[in-house]
């Protein structure tokens, strides 16, 4: 088991040194003069040289990519141009609010779309396997920001039970009150990737649930719960954890528009005002840190993949 795990963590290297480079290129290689967009038409000849000179673009590209990466080993992504403070410190104060939108997301989408698939494969071809179908179907074609807007509008301002932005209400920082306002943020995150796991749990559990274990298993007198969750959803996990973890790396990425729509104080946020305030260095540190996690997320599908099926192991 520790020579699987330890065999897959050395083959993420060489995928997280690939997103490095490709970050790199993407934001070096752009159209237009970093330092000019960052500063502005207006700066001075002395002003832009001096912002060449402290990012490295006065040096070639191979030099800047190395003393980059060099430095992001260590920790350091650099200096915002805008907030004047280390891009490492800015995402890590914002990038507890994107997890917790995250895994409130991914935990509402994995249990409904788990039920809702186990239960529309027990009961193939009835009224609730049709009418669970074709709800998925719809929520996966739901844009997420025409669904929040919705939500909005609905449960924020026509009948105003949750709130519509913000993390906290003003004034106050509890727990209670940072899960009612996550909600609608993860209801509205959630919706399509539950719709692809139902499907994809509905095909899995439909494969093995005619297999002779589990005519065995209701032989011995077994209940029908036992039977599904025990028995077919084990032996049909494989497929729907590959759809899973996809589907959490997603949402990871997704979360920049969730975080706009509901004004949530994430990186999503962070990075999407970067981007408006033309701040080279906190943009690249917010998609290496995003494009790294959805790395770091498929490594853990992956170590689970040898939990779930003992065969994986060997």
């Amino acid at each position: 088991m520790t020579t699987y795990i330890a065999r897959r963590m050395l083959a993420s290297i060489p995928v997280l040194l690939g997103v490095s480079i490709l970050v790199f290129l993407i934001m070096h290689l752009a159209p237009g003069d970093p330092a000019l967009i960052m500063l502005g038409p207006k700066a001075t000849a002395e002003a832009l040289e001096r912002l060449r000179q402290e990012l490295g673009l006065d040096q070639p590209l191979y030099i800047q990519y190395v003393r980059w990466l060099g430095n992001v080993l260590q920790g350091d992504l650099g200096r915002s141009v805008q907030l004047k403070r280390e891009v490492s410190e800015l995402l890590a104060t914002r990038f507890s609010a994107t997890l917790l939108l995250t895994a409130g997301a991914s935990l509402l989408a994995v249990v409904v779309g788990v039920v809702a698939g186990v239960t529309s494969a027990a009961r193939q071809y009835s009224l609730l396997d049709r009418v669970s179908m074709l709800t998925a179907l719809v929520g996966f074609c739901l844009p997420v920001f025409w669904l929040g807007l919705l939500l909005q509008i609905t449960l924020g301002y026509r009948w105003p039970i949750f709130p519509v932005s913000g993390m906290n209400s003003p004034g106050t920082t509890g727990l209670l009150d940072t899960l009612w306002h996550l909600v609608l943020p993860a209801v509205t995150l959630a919706t399509g990737a539950a719709a692809v796991i139902a499907r994809m749990t509905r095909s899995s559990v439909l494969e093995v649930i005619r297999q002779d274990y589990i005519r065995t298993a209701r032989a011995k007198g077994l209940s029908e719960r036992v039977v599904l969750y025990r028995h077919a959803l084990r032996n049909a996990l494989i497929p729907v954890l590959t759809v899973v973890g996809l589907q959490v790396g997603f949402l990871l990425g997704g979360a920049v528009l969730v975080e706009m729509v509901f004004s949530w104080p994430g990186i999503g946020l962070l990075m999407v005002n970067g981007i408006l305030a033309r701040d080279f260095p906190l943009v690249q540190g917010a998609v290496l840190v995003v494009a790294a996690s959805y790395v770091i997320i498929n490594l853990l599908v992956d170590v689970l993949y040898a939990f779930v099926d003992p065969r994986i192991r060997y």
